[in-house]
C-alpha cells in the first residue's frame, strides 16, 4: 500500500463514531481528508483537538469521506481488504510523517521490526524515534502501526493495548499462509472441485 499524505488542508475539524468488530471508532477529518481514526477515549480526542486548533470539533455524520472509511474499515475487519484508498492528513513532524508513511508500506498480514523500519527510512539508529513516532500515529489501522513489533517478536508499543493489536493481528493472520518463506494472503477463497 502506498498512501499518498498531505497535510489539513483547514482548522476545521470534523468528526463521526462508527461501528467495527473492535468496537466504536472515531474517525476525524478536515472535510478533504482522514486526519484521525481512534479506538477509545473520544472525549479525551477531541478536547485535546479543540485545544490544538481552538474551535470545537463539528459532529459531522454526514461527510462522503467518512461514508467511504466506514465501508472500506468494514471491508478490513470482514477480510475483503487489504488496502485503503482514503485521502490522509496526519498532523505530524516531517520526521513522523515519513514514519507513518514508511509504515504504509508493510504488507498486510506480516510484521516489521522498529530496527527494520528505521533501516527503510534511512535512518538505521532511530529505532527508538521511530518507535515514538509510531506511538504517535492519529491513523491507527489504516496507517497499520499494529504491524509494528519489537525485534524479539514481542506485541509492544500500541496505544490502544496489546489485545486489539493482537486482535488486528490476528484478523490478517487469519487470512494468510506461509509458502517457501513468502506470506501469501487468500480473500473470498474457495476449492474447485
Amino acid at each position: 500500500m502506498t498512501t499518498e499524505m498531505t497535510r489539513p488542508t483547514t482548522d476545521t475539524v470534523r468528526y463521526t463514531v462508527i461501528d467495527s468488530t473492535l468496537g466504536p471508532i472515531l474517525l476525524t477529518s478536515d472535510g478533504a481528508h482522514l486526519t484521525g481514526l481512534y479506538l477509545d477515549d473520544f472525549d479525551t480526542v477531541l478536547e485535546r483537538l479543540e485545544a490544538k486548533v481552538g474551535v470545537a470539533p463539528v459532529l459531522d455524520d454526514d461527510l462522503t469521506l467518512f461514508a467511504t472509511a466506514d465501508k472500506q474499515l468494514g471491508e478490513y475487519f470482514s477480510g475483503t481488504r487489504t488496502d485503503f484508498d482514503l485521502a490522509l492528513a496526519p498532523t505530524g513532524t516531517e520526521f513522523q510523517r515519513t514514519v507513518w508513511q514508511a509504515l504504509t508500506t508493510i504488507p498486510y498480514g506480516t510484521t516489521a521490526g522498529y530496527g527494520e523500519l528505521a533501516a527503510w527510512i534511512d535512518r538505521p539508529t532511530a529505532a527508538r524515534a521511530v518507535g515514538a513516532a509510531n506511538g504517535r500515529n492519529p491513523i491507527s489501522i489504516i496507517v497499520p502501526c499494529h504491524r509494528v513489533i519489537g525485534a524479539n517478536g514481542a506485541l509492544t508499543g500500541y496505544a490502544w493495548g496489546e489485545e486489539k493489536k493482537r486482535t488486528l493481528l490476528d484478523l490478517e493472520a487469519s487470512h494468510c499462509v506461509r509458502f517457501s518463506g513468502t506470506w501469501r494472503c487468500f480473500f473470498n477463497f474457495s476449492w474447485q472441485y
